[in-house]
């Protein structure tokens, strides 16, 4: 599906949109990002003080994902009924106080409750904006959007790793509290301000946009009733139930939860991993500075992704190439062992390739779901997704304390990514992802 050709005023009402909307949205998800994965670096601290074991950590890191799972179809629902504006800053402003109490944690059942809180907290939020999204632009320009938006995951590592670094290395034992204390503290509260600004910024959809001209409004809202009748009727899904019978629904949850898996397993343990190369076990701020190099790298290639498969109209093989490339650099940081250099190489091969297949493959939903399908079925694909992110991180920790190693644990993510492609595979015809 291949969106038509824009006129030069059109052109301009849509960056005007997009300037508008995405690079708000943008610092949300920045924020948002921070508070659910700050938890990696609090790590390197907070286990030795609280005397956790990776096994311990590794449950409390994944746990996020339960909570997110149960109230992520639900959440999504609530969204498309009460508006965008009202419910993503009612996610932000909880989930930032919930972060922030992550700073009183003594023990292991407030480590596990606190993280489940979280990933009920912020349940919604990334199939909300996605969802969210698809009201704005029409479909051709869709990958492109999704991945300028999720760079957000890149760039929040990129900024916030060796932010967290400072802060738990030059505030550690201000006011008698540990660095880990001050660092969910301080990247807590941002969530709560920037929350409260999405009742001024966002507005529920273009009908409700009153810094747009009626037939600016008008331009957009034809533009997306032709996406919608330029579907097929016959593979259409409309209903909420129509999600848990289509195919091509479950194909990408299973394919999203693969790349999920091992997309945490490295987020949520690359500052122990980086540590681990041979930095100073003090040096904090010299992890989140070597954190820069892989984070920055997907950055870039993830929106070169996004943008060429627009360009071309191909969705297949743009998510099954960066697949395969996560899935050698996950080999490959197998078999690196403490090599520096290689080991950074393979942790900017596998964030790459992830986060470029994942962005591309967001695009896929809006092809065959619409109305409330297509918020619930966003949800449910996020949600059968994201639980890789309790098993991912949890499978790590229970490799390294049963083996001291993270090796086998590497060789088996690059297998579940394998396997990801070849369920996507097996279904191309029924997902039709060349024809999106």
């Amino acid at each position: 599906m291949s969106g038509p050709l824009l006129s030069r005023s059109e052109v301009r009402l849509y960056k005007r949109v997009f300037w508008r909307i995405v690079p708000f949205l943008f610092l949300c998800y920045i924020v948002a990002f921070l508070d659910r994965v700050n938890v990696g670096f609090a790590k390197l601290q907070m286990a030795g003080d609280l005397g956790f074991s990776d096994a311990v950590y590794g449950f409390g890191a994944g746990i996020f994902f339960i909570g997110y799972f149960l109230f992520e179809v639900p959440s999504n629902l609530v969204l498309e009924k009460v508006g965008a504006r009202f419910w993503i800053a009612r996610i932000m402003v909880t989930w930032g106080i919930i972060s922030a109490c992550m700073m009183f944690v003594e023990t292991e059942f407030w480590f596990y409750t606190l993280r489940f809180l979280l990933g009920v907290a912020e349940a919604g939020f990334f199939p909300g904006v996605i969802l969210y999204l698809t009201y704005w632009f029409p479909f051709a320009q869709r990958a492109r959007m999704t991945a300028l938006f999720m760079t957000a995951i890149a760039i929040s590592n990129v900024v916030g790793s060796p932010i967290s670094g400072a802060i738990m290395q030059f505030m550690d034992g201000v006011n008698g509290w540990q660095g880990w204390q001050w660092l969910f503290l301080l990247e807590g509260l941002p969530s709560v301000l920037v929350g409260i600004l999405v009742f001024v910024v966002l507005d529920d959809g273009p009908h409700k946009a009153k810094w747009l001209k009626p037939e600016e409004r008008d331009t957009i809202l034809r533009h997306l009733k032709e996406d919608e009748d330029a579907k097929d009727p016959e593979n259409t899904r409309h209903n909420f139930m129509d999600i848990f019978r289509d195919g091509r629904v479950w194909a990408i949850s299973i394919f999203y939860l693969c790349l999920v898996m091992g997309f945490y397993a490295v987020n949520f343990w690359m500052p122990t991993i980086i540590q681990e190369l041979g930095a100073d076990p003090s040096d904090y701020f010299q992890v989140g500075l070597l954190s820069i190099i892989p984070w920055g790298s997907a950055a870039i290639l993830m929106v070169w992704a996004g943008s060429r498969s627009d360009r071309t109209g191909e969705r297949y093989w743009h998510t099954q190439v960066p697949a395969i490339v996560a899935a050698v650099g996950m080999v490959g940081l197998a078999m690196a062992g403490h090599d520096p250099v290689v080991s950074l190489v393979c942790l900017s091969m596998v964030t790459s390739g992830l986060l470029s297949a994942v962005v591309v493959m967001w695009s896929l939903p809006a092809a065959f779901l619409s109305g409330t399908a297509a918020a619930a079925g966003i949800a449910w694909i996020n949600s059968i997704g994201n639980l890789g992110g309790f098993f991912g991180p949890e499978l790590i920790g229970r490799v390294r304390t049963a083996t001291d190693s993270n090796e086998m644990a590497f060789y088996f993510l690059s297998a579940l990514i394998l396997f990801g492609m070849a369920t996507l595979h097996i279904l191309r015809k029924n997902v039709r992802p060349d024809t999106t």
